[in-house]
């Protein structure tokens, strides 16, 4: 078990509390890995780009049903967008992200041979992908840490563990690859989500059952009040 040093409860230094912050979570949180379901990196690919807006339960419910018709980049680009959107009209912003699908299973099939990159400007050219989609399929379908995925949860919690004081998500990953070795990148957001989504809620935190809260600022200046 992880003991925090009873001089760094008082310290508001980031560099020193936030290696201490993560080994706490990763012996609380043993179970904090990707939520998403899928085979293989396209599948990991698509099932990202459909996570916009939608919980990780309702895009695991979604992609049973897409994978079993469409499981492949072949099969996906040959299906119409209309077919698509049937099988993802469940989900927010259905119509643009059925025709990111087909048009990244098309550009696949022409400049990659059906294979999904492990480079991030190759995935960043894809239409709908940006750079939270990008890390989660390095770090998770490819195991290359290029960068820290920044989602609703890591920003809310980076910024009420004062490891940054960003709002844009560029901002807030650039802060937390210089706060943590990169080994450790994937790790900072698996365990960072988990906590969120678990103890850290956006409108009400629970304070009074999180492991981390005397090395937390917004706790300890705020008394659990800080919801930003």
């Amino acid at each position: 078990m992880t003991t925090i040093p009873p001089d760094l409860t008082r310290d508001r230094g980031k560099t020193l509390r936030a290696p201490v912050i993560l080994d706490i979570l990763a012996e609380e949180l043993p179970e904090a890995t990707i939520a998403l379901q899928f085979d293989d990196r396209f599948q990991l690919l698509v099932a990202t780009v459909l996570s916009a807006q939608a919980t990780d339960v309702k895009v695991n419910q979604v992609t049973g049903r897409l994978f079993a018709e469409l499981p492949d980049p072949p099969a996906m680009a040959a299906a119409t967008q209309e077919q698509i959107e049937q099988l993802i009209g469940s989900l927010g912003l259905f119509r643009q992200k059925a025709k990111n699908l087909k048009a990244i299973s098309v550009l696949l099939l022409e400049h990659h041979g059906g294979e999904v990159p492990c480079d991030m400007d190759a995935l960043l050219a894809l239409p709908g992908v940006a750079r939270k989609t990008a890390n989660v399929v390095l770090s998770n379908g490819c195991g290359t840490n290029e960068g820290v995925v920044v989602d609703t949860h890591v920003a809310r919690l980076a910024r009420r563990l004062r490891f940054t004081r960003e709002h844009d998500p560029t901002r807030i990953e650039r802060d937390l690859m210089r706060l943590f070795p990169r080994e450790r990148w994937l790790e900072v957001a698996d365990l960072l989500i988990h906590h969120g989504r678990r103890t850290c809620d956006a409108r009400r935190p629970r304070c009074e059952d999180c492991p981390i809260e005397p090395l937390c600022p917004s706790s300890q200046e705020a008394g659990c009040t800080d919801k930003r």
